[in-house]
């Protein structure tokens, strides 16, 4: 697959790429990478893009922050997310707390749009349920803080 890829093929792709939705430079630059790219012009592009404001990471953690929130994910999920895509953990850390969620609020939310009440839980039941929530994103003090709203 030897191709005689141009750096207006590598600029027209990564904007074509940034036209669907923000990424953060890691991920745009593993996308390029795989449509055979030069891993030298594919910085260069980035370096261009980043100078002309079309490539921010700080803008793509933001959105990113926002919309899992908005899924209700919590912020082990979100966290674990954003790493995988190659955000660095201070970025992360800011935009999660530039996000004020309320986590106990959400995680809680996210528990009774779940489940109804049912008043005393049993134990294999109450592990469902907070192995639900985990799997959501929440760390212990919220769950705990959930499965406590259910009226007993």
């Amino acid at each position: 697959m030897e191709q005689n890829l141009t750096p207006q093929q590598l600029w027209d792709c990564a904007l074509r790429l940034l036209s669907r939705r923000d990424h953060g430079r890691r991920e745009l630059a593993r996308k390029l990478r795989q449509r055979g790219f030069e891993p030298a012009l594919i910085e260069q592009a980035l370096d261009r893009l980043e100078q002309q404001h079309w490539l921010e990471e700080d803008r793509f953690v933001a959105v990113q922050v926002r919309q899992h929130v908005l899924k209700k994910h919590g912020p082990l999920r979100i966290r674990a997310e954003l790493q995988r895509k190659g955000i660095a953990s201070a970025d992360i850390e800011r935009a999660l707390e530039e996000a004020a969620a309320d986590w106990f609020a959400l995680a809680e939310h996210c528990y009774r749009a779940r489940f109804t009440p049912a008043g005393r839980l049993d134990v294999k039941e109450r592990a469902r349920r907070m192995r639900y929530l985990q799997a959501r994103g929440f760390g212990p003090e919220h769950i705990r803080h959930a499965l406590e709203s259910d009226p007993e």
